[in-house]
C-alpha cells in the first residue's frame, strides 16, 4: 500500500502559511513587522515603572535604542525572570534584555549576543569598622562580621573567598544593609549594583573598595535558536554603541549614580 501523502502534505502547508515560534523571531521578520517584541523582568535599574506606571530604567533603554537603529517599534512585554526563556522559545517575544547571564546551561536553548553588561558579586564595608584594611585579604579573619541574606549566592562566595571570617546570615537585603550602615557588620556582600548604591547613599559609613566584582557575571541579549543573521547584527550594534561611548555611559548613569531616583 502506498503511503498516505496527506499528513507530510498538511505540515508543508501549514510551514509555508503560519510559520513556526522560531521563524516568528527571526531579524527579518522583526524588521518586516517593524516592531521588536522584548522581554523584561521587573528589577531595579534594569527595568521599573515610574510614578505613572511606564516603563523605565537601563534595559528599557537598551532596547528602545535598539529598536531605533532597527527603525522599528519596540512592544516590552513583562515576565517573571525565570519564565523569560520560556516565552522567548514560545515565539511570544523576538528578544530578552534582562540583564540575563550567559551561562552554557542557558546557551542551550538560546542564542546570546556578545555582552553588553556586567554584573555580579559586589563588596561594601563600614567605613569606620575596616579604616584599617588595606586589602581584601585582611577581611579574612574572625575580627571581622561579613554579612549575607540567607541562602544567596553572595553566601556561598563569602564561605569561599572569606572563610575565617564571621559569616552573619540576614533575612533581607534591607536587614543586612541596615546592619552595614549601623556597624553591626563590617562587610557586605550582595549582587550589584546593591553594594555600589549603598556607597553612594551613605558616604560616610559605607565604601564599595573593589572596582570589579568578586564573582563577574556577563549579561547579553538573548534570541531564538536558528538565527544567526539576528546575533550577527546584535553584536555588530553592541560594538558601534561601545565604540561611541552610549552603552558605557548609560550603564554609567543607571548603576554608578542615583541621579534615576530624583
Amino acid at each position: 500500500m502506498r503511503p498516505n501523502p496527506l499528513p507530510a502534505l498538511l505540515v508543508a502547508s501549514i510551514s509555508l502559511l503560519g510559520g513556526t515560534a522560531a521563524e516568528a523571531a527571526t531579524l527579518q521578520q522583526v524588521l518586516s513587522r517593524g516592531e521588536l517584541r522584548v522581554g523584561v523582568a521587573i528589577a531595579a535599574p534594569w527595568a521599573m515603572r515610574d510614578d505613572e506606571g511606564v516603563l523605565e530604567g537601563f534595559e528599557i533603554d537598551v532596547a528602545k535604542r535598539l529598536a531605533a537603529d532597527m527603525e522599528v517599534e519596540v512592544m516590552f512585554l513583562r515576565y517573571d525572570y525565570g519564565a523569560l526563556i520560556r516565552a522567548l522559545e514560545a515565539g511570544e517575544i523576538d528578544l530578552i534584555a534582562a540583564g540575563l547571564a550567559i551561562t552554557p546551561e542557558r546557551a542551550l536553548h538560546v542564542n546570546f549576543s556578545a555582552p553588553y553588561a556586567t554584573g555580579g558579586i559586589g563588596i561594601a564595608t563600614n567605613i569606620a569598622t575596616t579604616a584599617s584594611v588595606e586589602r581584601l585579604e585582611e577581611l579574612n579573619d574572625p575580627e571581622y562580621r561579613v554579612g549575607v541574606v540567607d541562602e544567596s549566592v553572595a553566601g556561598e562566595l563569602a564561605r569561599r573567598v572569606l572563610p575565617r571570617a564571621r559569616l552573619e546570615t540576614f533575612r533581607s537585603e534591607t536587614d543586612a544593609s541596615d546592619a552595614l550602615v549601623e556597624g553591626r557588620i563590617d562587610v557586605y556582600l550582595d549582587e550589584e549594583p546593591i553594594p555600589s548604591f549603598l556607597a553612594l547613599e551613605y558616604p560616610d559609613e559605607v565604601d564599595a573598595p573593589i572596582s570589579r566584582p568578586l564573582l563577574e557575571t556577563r549579561s547579553a541579549f538573548a534570541v531564538m535558536k536558528g538565527d544567526p543573521d539576528f546575533v550577527f547584527f546584535l553584536n555588530a550594534w553592541i560594538d558601534a554603541r561601545e565604540a561611541d561611548t552610549w552603552l558605557p555611559s548609560t550603564q554609567q548613569y543607571w548603576f554608578k549614580t542615583l541621579q534615576w531616583r530624583d
